[in-house]
């Protein structure tokens, strides 16, 4: 770890600043204590687009960019969207840190995926493993343009010394997630599954793959408390992984979740769905040596919270589900 505070005193970009991770990661920065954190909203800066990361820049004092941003999904939102997930992904990282770059700004933060790594990356997966193979088909769009972030911010390192470090978090879950059911990941999408099945009295819950792929979760607090860490007193030019230590399969997360939901029926497995990446866990050694993060929150502990949320939050997310299929099937 450095011994000087990146953050401290400094003005904050934190792009996606809105969002599930994004609310927890500015909460985090602040105990950083930053002179001020930006976080625009898309409205008012598409960051697509070369001339709004100009004017964002222009517009407003930056010293520390924090990338958040992405359009993101669970698997089936992947296979619909290769395409846009690719180009939007891609796009918005490398306008921003060009734009960054030409403002002078002192450090770039990109946040990447645990998807750029390979699809058969051995277990536990180690940062120096990331090129030796192509991620899984069905989100490498995604994994790709996040990846892209990685060689641009190295390169802008070689020929002009800008401080660009890139962080993998692991699949992150907790109170605040997105439950939609076309664009949520495999926790929330279980959760409210869980949920209903319970409130409709059903005997089993339909559940995709074959619930033998593996995957790690990280608490979203955890997970800005590491992104913030590392955007205060981490420089290295490597990517780090941020990730818990910790391996389940869908089925015993399948199981733990109806469990916590109180729903006692079976659980049918659909095979003809893709499972995804076969395993999925991190070594986190590089982010304890380097910035001295270690993740607090046991996944059954965070669990029963993001359940206690939803349950406590259903009816105002249920609307805005509501709301946003009327608009779209209007469009």
């Amino acid at each position: 770890m450095t011994s000087s505070n990146a953050v401290a005193g400094k003005h904050v970009l934190l792009t996606g600043g809105g969002g599930f991770l994004g609310q927890n990661v500015r909460r985090a920065l602040e105990r950083q204590a930053p002179l001020s954190i930006y976080a625009p909203r898309s409205a008012a800066y598409d960051l697509r687009l070369q001339k709004a990361s100009e004017r964002l820049f222009a517009e407003h004092p930056v010293d520390v960019v924090v990338h958040l941003a992405a359009i993101v999904g669970g698997i089936a939102a992947n296979q619909r969207n290769p395409g846009r997930f690719f180009y939007d992904n891609a796009i918005m990282g490398i306008e921003l840190m060009e734009q960054a770059r030409r403002a002078g700004v002192k450090k770039f933060v990109s946040i990447g995926t645990i998807c750029s790594y390979p699809k058969n990356t051995p277990v536990p997966f180690r940062e120096t493993e990331l090129w030796n193979g192509y991620p899984e088909e069905t989100n490498a769009p995604y994994g790709l343009a996040k990846k892209m972030l990685l060689v641009q911010g190295q390169a802008y390192r070689r020929q002009y010394a800008f401080n660009a470090i890139h962080l993998l978090p692991v699949n992150l879950y907790g109170p605040g997630d997105n439950f939609h059911p076309d664009t949520s990941h495999v926790i929330p999408a279980l959760i409210r599954k869980a949920v209903t099945a319970r409130e409709q009295g059903l005997d089993y819950m339909e559940v995709w793959g074959t619930g033998k792929a593996s995957r790690e979760f990280l608490f979203v607090r955890d997970a800005a408390e590491g992104i913030a860490l590392a955007t205060a007193y981490y420089d290295g030019a490597e990517p780090v992984n941020i990730g818990a230590n910790q391996e389940i399969t869908l089925t015993d997360l399948a199981k733990k979740i109806c469990e916590l939901c109180r729903f006692r029926g079976q659980l049918k497995w659909d095979a003809s769905k893709p499972d995804g990446q076969p395993r999925r866990c991190v070594d986190t050694t590089r982010a304890k040596d380097r910035f001295g993060f270690e993740t607090k929150t046991s996944l059954h502990d965070g669990l029963r919270e993001t359940v206690a949320w939803y349950e406590e939050n259903r009816d105002r997310i249920e609307d805005d589900i509501a709301s946003a299929t009327l608009v779209r099937s209007k469009n």
